[in-house]
């Protein structure tokens, strides 16, 4: 039997959750914040708060303590908030063993220090735990409503060593949900991040209703924006034409299931963010405190990123979405490169 812990139990964590008791061989942890998660999922085995109408196992118990989560854990799966996990594993640090799988599944940046959540969880286990701790990163277009209904997906699980992502991906793997193997993590990451700035972009199209036209022109050169980055910072281009670039952008562009781009929506509907955020009820578009981070790494690494910037202007400095799509349009003409 393996032992699991989920830490964090919004949508994508109680989902991942979900994955991982189907296997009838895991026990799963699944540590929660919110005492209304607790409760709801004690009480009804639901997650009325963050994924509603989605049974979850009995091989599920949820807790708040650290402790109590990672007892006896194997497999570590962090699913907090990108801005949380620093101080979520200054908080768990003491319970942590060498003999632990982390697996990152969150789709973010840490915005003061730039660092991908992998990296971050190296320097916080390195520092409180004296060893350094192995992890891989999950990404890939996986709504969660979708996975946790069984639906079929495809996710991809990198790490330098692939016999590490191996075994992430024979835990988690079933007929539902498809795992390939990548060791390009730098880029598997930064895809999964920066696809989510680009989705709030997609969404502004679509609440202008500026056309079909307008989205397919913004996914292409968004791609083309989040590979130039990503390979300024050592991903290979591969990846980000594989499940956790190109795969996770279009759904986060087009998916009515993202937060993303109902973000952008209601920004183009003339809606402003304080607004947008206060309606969300505690669910996190990551896309929002992103696109501050994609932009520290381009001045680092001297990448253009005309999109990004101009999402920075709408969603920080209060730009009307209709002047930022006119600037995007009339920049100087140039050819097309590949990235």
């Amino acid at each position: 039997m393996s032992r699991v812990a989920v830490i964090g139990a919004g949508a994508w964590g109680t989902a991942l959750a979900i994955v991982a008791a189907r296997n009838a061989e895991h026990q799963v942890k699944l540590w929660a914040f919110e005492a209304e998660v607790r409760q709801s999922i004690s009480s009804s085995r639901v997650n009325s708060l963050f994924l509603p109408g989605c049974c979850i196992p009995s091989a599920v118990s949820v807790t708040n303590d650290f402790r109590e989560a990672l007892a006896d854990a194997e497999i570590v799966v962090s699913v907090m908030p990108s801005h949380h996990c620093r101080r979520t594993f200054e908080h768990m640090a003491q319970w942590l063993l060498p003999r632990m799988i982390f697996v990152s599944a969150t789709k973010g940046l840490e915005n003061e220090t730039l660092l991908r959540m992998t990296e971050v969880i190296h320097e916080i286990v390195e520092r409180y735990c004296g060893f350094a701790p192995k992890v891989a990163a999950l990404s890939g277009p996986s709504f969660a409503k979708e996975v946790a209904a069984g639906k079929p997906a495809a996710v991809t699980v990198a790490s330098p060593d692939l016999n590490l992502a191996a075994r992430v991906q024979k835990e988690f793997s079933d007929p539902s949900f498809r795992i390939y193997l990548n060791d390009d993590v730098t880029g598997v990451e930064l895809g999964g991040a920066l696809k989510n700035v680009i989705a709030i972009a997609a969404g502004v199209c679509a609440g202008l209703e500026i056309g079909d036209n307008a989205v397919a022109a913004l996914i292409t050169r968004g791609l083309a924006e989040i590979t130039r980055l990503a390979v300024a910072c050592g991903a290979r281009p591969q990846t980000l034409a594989g499940l956790a670039g190109m795969g996770d952008l279009v759904l986060t562009c087009t998916g009515s299931l993202s937060r993303n781009r109902s973000v952008g929506e209601a920004l183009g509907r003339g809606n402003q963010l304080k607004e947008i955020i206060a309606g969300m009820h505690g669910m996190v578009a990551e896309g929002v405190l992103t696109t501050s981070a994609a932009l520290g790494l381009a001045k680092k690494h001297d990448v253009e990123m005309p999109i990004t910037e101009q999402m920075q202007s709408i969603l920080h400095d209060g730009k009307s979405p209709h002047h930022a799509i006119r600037e995007l349009m009339t920049r100087p003409g140039k050819a097309e490169d590949r990235f």
